[in-house]
């Protein structure tokens, strides 16, 4: 069954809406619940993880763990673990956070990091079967984080409201950063992401750590797209993050976000199944309920994918409905149309197509088009 023939129930909340996602970690796993609810996913990366090339901050935080015991340490992945522990023994203190890890509360995030503590001599107190760090949040939650120090091997990009969760329950966390992010080495995603956001190509983009955020800030900078993007972030293109710590770049820049109350993927890709639904245009024309959404409309709850000319169109009828719209006006709608009006009548024949019922947009002769509103509600708009 093609997307034009489902019925309501076949398609998912997010369907018709473009969604850019920024993670560099765990990049699939959202882009799959996104893409399970009907979005079309933009990937774009906007940093890579690399080992730290000065391990000033590691070994600071060392030092800070082997002084001042925390009251928990959580191992994230096998191969951070292991290069913590290498590292250490380089400069002499191999033994002395061996001994220390030793007597706190040792959780190990899954098998693999498991099998790196138990190779470090080192027995963890808990790990889950899933790998899944929402597994251990939610225990550390239940345990009660209130004044605990917690220590944090990070890996890279944090994942996503991990932190947050810890500091919202009033734990003071402890990172240990092992790797740094940079920017990708492969820009051209990003700017693919940056040029669909300027041109509304999108409807939203995730961020799920501050770096991504402000890595995707920086490249507009570059390209002289910032004002434009932010423009982009106040009125069309919903930014979503994680959580509050990974907002505060775009919010510096005086961007409002939506973040679920929960600080993680799950409850982010539910909220934006209630935001941009609820931002979508929803119109009664020729008695049909028609709902404009980012590449697709919604007419009487059947999905119908619209090529993005014919997008255009439809919005712009959209801003005045039930008004008559010169074809000189459309023919300035369309991106890279030119002088020919000819364009218009193209567009308009393939949109009334895709829509599948014609009446939905009536032809003015020598004037132009206009949605065919229902009376009511052209009454109702007329007062406006």
């Amino acid at each position: 069954m093609d997307d034009t023939q489902r019925s309501p129930d076949d398609h998912g909340p997010l369907a018709g809406f473009t969604v850019g996602v920024t993670a560099a970690r765990r990049a699939d796993e959202l882009g799959a619940l996104l893409a399970r609810r009907g979005a079309a996913v933009l990937h774009a990366p906007a940093i890579r993880i690399v080992p730290l090339a000065d391990d000033s901050e590691l070994l600071a935080a060392t030092k800070e763990l082997i002084d001042q015991a925390p009251d928990v340490v959580v191992a994230t992945t096998a191969i951070g673990f292991r290069g913590w522990v290498e590292a250490a023994e380089g400069w002499g203190l191999g033994e002395a956070l061996l001994d220390r890890l030793g007597t706190v509360e040792l959780l190990a995030r899954g098998p693999k990091v498991k099998g790196a503590v138990r190779a470090a001599g080192l027995t963890e107190e808990w790990s889950p079967s899933s790998e899944s760090m929402a597994e251990v949040l939610d225990r550390l939650l239940e345990e009660g984080v209130e004044g605990r120090r917690i220590a944090v091997q990070l890996h890279g990009e944090p994942l996503p409201g991990f932190v947050e969760s810890l500091r919202a329950g009033g734990a003071e966390v402890v990172g240990v950063p092992v790797y740094r992010w940079m920017p990708p080495e492969d820009i051209s995603p990003v700017d693919r992401l940056l040029d669909a956001a300027v041109s509304r190509g999108v409807d939203a983009v995730t961020f799920t750590s501050a770096p991504a955020a402000a890595s995707l800030l920086t490249r507009a900078d570059e390209r002289g797209l910032l004002p434009e993007l932010l423009t982009a972030f106040g009125h069309d293109v919903l930014p979503a993050c994680v959580g509050p710590v990974t907002a505060l770049p775009l919010q510096a820049r005086g961007i409002d976000t939506v973040q679920p109350e929960r600080f993680r993927l799950g409850p982010l890709v539910q909220l934006l199944c209630r935001e941009l639904p609820a931002r979508a245009r929803a119109l009664p024309v020729a008695g049909h309920r028609m709902e404009i959404r980012g590449h697709a409309v919604l007419v009487d709850g059947a999905l119908k994918p619209v090529p993005p000319a014919g997008m255009s169109l439809l919005r712009t009828l959209a801003k005045r409905p039930g008004w008559v719209v010169p074809r000189a006006e459309l023919l300035r709608a369309l991106p890279g149309a030119g002088r020919d009006e000819h364009a218009v009548e193209t567009a308009m024949a393939r949109l009334r197509t895709a829509l599948g019922t014609p009446k939905l947009i009536q032809t003015v002769v020598k004037r132009g088009y206009r949605l065919a509103l229902d009376p009511v509600a052209e009454t109702k708009y007329g007062d406006d």
